[in-house]
């Protein structure tokens, strides 16, 4: 999946500043495949890295899909065991409604 997207982006391992894996909440076993890799990873390119909140990278990643996305909206987030109406104020504060 990495090799993929390396090559998707044009890009190669060296060209990336940092590893966000998110850290929860979420399922755990998957979060932790994906959290030890993105250690290795980092550890291996000596690149920071930076956790990021697994509900919120899902919000976030509607801003690749939707370049013109822009807050304020409300967001259904589905995810494994969450679900959650959230209302995204600006690209860094969200409140939870239900």
């Amino acid at each position: 999946m990495t090799k993929k997207a390396l090559k998707e982006a044009n890009i190669n391992f060296h060209e990336i500043d940092a590893i966000t894996p998110t850290y929860g909440p979420g399922l755990v076993g998957a979060l932790l495949v994906g959290l030890s890799y993105a250690k290795a990873l980092a550890f291996a390119l000596d690149i920071p890295l930076v956790g990021v909140n697994h509900i919120q990278g899902h919000i976030a990643a509607n801003y690749v899909t939707y370049p013109e996305l822009k807050p304020p909206f409300l967001c259904m987030m589905m995810s494994g065991g969450n679900t959650q109406i959230v209302f995204v104020k600006n690209y860094t504060e969200f409140e939870v409604l239900r």
